[in-house]
């Protein structure tokens, strides 16, 4: 199966999985999405945002207490290069910065959110990602991940998130 035909299936398979109280994970998907494309990301980062949640499907056939950051680049990598990987699996450690070193930022997280950075390992920051040069853009699609959990947003469509997606494999293969 090629890699527009996997995207397709594993955003289908988010249908109907509630990790929020508001919104299914593909909902939340294409509204990060939406998000991205609202403050102008390239298409690297707007691919990353609709994906980063991508663990959460069942297709992977994941235990339940693998993370689902590091399930999205293992996933996201190979399919759509080192960057969207990166990106999507660095949304974690965003948030756990975030909560460190943004004054209200915990306490605007959603309950499920809340509960998940205590999974997580708490607030904290991370050197290995904070000293990355992709980390303001990891920065960036944790904030459109926290915005998208709003029932009846703006959100774009799969077949979109796809266009962006066979964008992104062009300038891969126009680069190797």
């Amino acid at each position: 199966m090629d890699s527009l035909a996997e995207t397709a299936r594993l955003l289908e398979s988010l249908r109907g999985i509630w990790d929020e109280e508001a919104v299914d994970e593909l909902d939340h998907a294409l509204q990060s999405a939406a998000q991205a494309i609202a403050a102008g990301a390239d298409d690297e980062l707007v691919l990353a945002s609709a994906l980063h949640d991508l663990g959460h499907s069942r297709l992977l056939g994941l235990p339940s207490d693998y993370p689902h950051d590091k399930a999205a680049a293992r996933w996201l990598t190979p399919r759509f290069g080192d960057r969207v990987g990166w990106l999507a699996g660095a949304h974690v450690a965003a948030k756990r910065f975030l909560a460190e070193t943004e004054p209200g930022y915990a306490a605007d997280l959603s309950e499920t959110s809340t509960v998940s950075l205590a999974m997580q390992g708490g607030a904290g920051a991370d050197a290995a990602y904070v000293e990355h040069p992709w980390w303001p853009d990891a920065v960036r699609l944790r904030r459109f991940d926290d915005a998208a959990k709003v029932p009846g947003a703006q959100a774009v469509s799969i077949d979109d998130v796809l266009t962006v997606a066979a964008r992104v494999l062009r300038g891969r293969a126009t680069h190797s």
